[in-house]
């Protein structure tokens, strides 16, 4: 978007050029401007509450079964419902955003994700907390897509990627803050009280939204696009087919949907059955579980912010075909540690963590840039969030071969979604340092 007097006056000469604020560490920060990081902050919290929220009912999910009497199949129709419902949640607010603002349409989202997890704490039975999830996924299906828009347009091209990837590193800040807040909570309290007070302490959202109501606000050019574009925020506009003269958007909205199928349907299995897998098959304490988790997250902080880097190094569709084939390699390998080999499973939890979180560093920019102004929160919201109802099938076939293939031999499966990833991507264009119209 901008560019910096030392980039503009440069001498052309044939030696190396004098360091410039563009080739900093913290270069994509400075780019942003004052208006900028405030979104920045705002969406980074919001997606850190957002995973926090989400991972309340995995690392619970023990003792869930067991005070509901629960089998595989109907814990895993938990993560079902959320996906499924998110999907609704995360197209509307796309919708949502395009017409009334990315910001008060981020607000929306977190505030209704944090009532439906409190509420989960509440619920007398089975069915109920199965609706209060499903209500959940309203909210949570749709903070990261326009969190993530909202700062993108801030972002210069240059750095977008590893700004995107930045705000999707908050994603394994909220989740380390649930393993702490689990291994707290269920440490200190019996698990049948446990699991409520995990719920309860979603509430923690709401704090930020009243910040965000007085300090973040969306770019400016979006509200300009905003304020005088017919065409905001139409699902017509994203599955236009095109004509001569017209590319359309149809091609473009129909393998970014095949994309996130993959990438989702294999970290959502991973997200979802990991926690029970090394409870129920490894034997390991609340404690013990906290640990391995521990090594899983700093692997996912790290895949974050390496893979936004080289999202802008290799291009959006390099860096996903790289991690693509690694996350698929290191589910294998987990689930098929011996029996014993422990410490085999903590080391590799590591690149697993890594892998799976860095193939999802560039979505947040991938995505920006495939969709004009007018229609990018439709278009994001509809192709990331829509098909977490089909990627959602992958923890519930997880849920239910696992009776039979045990959790471990069932996580394969996870290994499909990103395959079908890297097919994807034969579809879609580069759109490496794409400014965004």
């Amino acid at each position: 978007m901008s560019t910096t007097p030392a980039e503009t006056n440069a001498a052309p000469t044939a030696t190396a050029p004098a360091p410039s604020p563009d080739d900093g560490a913290l270069a994509w920060l400075h780019a942003l401007g004052p208006r900028g990081r405030r979104a920045f902050a705002g969406a980074f919290g919001g997606y850190a509450l957002d995973s926090y929220d989400y991972f309340t009912l995995p690392l619970s999910m023990v003792a869930l079964a067991a005070y509901f009497g629960l089998d595989s199949g109907q814990t895993g129709l938990f993560t079902t419902v959320t996906l499924v419902v998110s999907a609704v949640g995360g197209a509307l607010a796309g919708v949502v955003a395009d017409r009334i603002g990315r910001v008060k349409a981020l607000m929306i989202t977190v505030v209704t994700y944090a009532v439906f997890t409190v509420a989960c704490g509440f619920a007398p039975n089975y069915e109920t907390l199965l609706v209060f999830r499903a209500l959940q996924g309203l909210g949570f299906g749709g903070e990261w897509a326009v969190g993530a828009i909202l700062v993108a347009e801030y972002a210069s091209a240059r750095h977008r990627g590893r700004t995107l990837g930045a705000i999707q590193s908050s994603w394994a800040v909220g989740w380390a803050l649930a393993a702490i807040m689990y291994t707290l909570v269920f440490s200190l309290l019996d698990d049948d009280l446990a699991w409520r007070v995990m719920f309860w302490t979603g509430a923690l959202p709401a704090l930020l939204v009243v910040w965000m109501r007085r300090r973040v606000h969306d770019a400016p050019q979006a509200v300009a696009v905003r304020e005088h574009s017919a065409r905001k925020g139409s699902f017509a506009a994203i599955f236009k087919p095109g004509r001569a003269g017209s590319p359309g958007l149809l091609r473009t909205t129909v393998f970014a949907v095949l994309l996130s199928t993959g990438v989702q349907g294999g970290y959502y299995t991973l997200a979802t059955w990991v926690p029970t897998y090394l409870k129920t098959e490894r034997d390991l304490s609340v404690v013990g579980t906290g640990g391995y988790l521990t090594f899983l997250i700093s692997g996912a902080f790290l895949g974050y912010l390496t893979g936004g880097y080289l999202t802008d190094r290799l291009g959006r569709r390099r860096n996903i075909w790289l991690f693509a084939l690694l996350s698929a390699v290191c589910v294998l390998a987990y689930a098929n540690i011996p029996s014993g080999a422990n410490t085999l499973l903590l080391v590799l939890g590591f690149p697993l963590g890594f892998c799976m979180s860095a193939i999802f560093a560039g979505f947040g920019s991938y995505l920006s840039e495939l969709y004009p102004t007018a229609v990018r929160g439709t278009g994001q919201g509809f192709t990331y969030n829509t098909v977490r109802a089909v990627g959602a099938v992958f923890p519930t076939t997880v849920g239910f071969l696992a009776d039979s293939w045990g959790v471990g031999g069932a996580l394969v499966f996870g290994a499909i979604g990103y395959g079908l990833a890297a097919l994807a991507l034969l579809g879609l264009p580069e759109t490496r340092g794409r400014e965004l119209a």
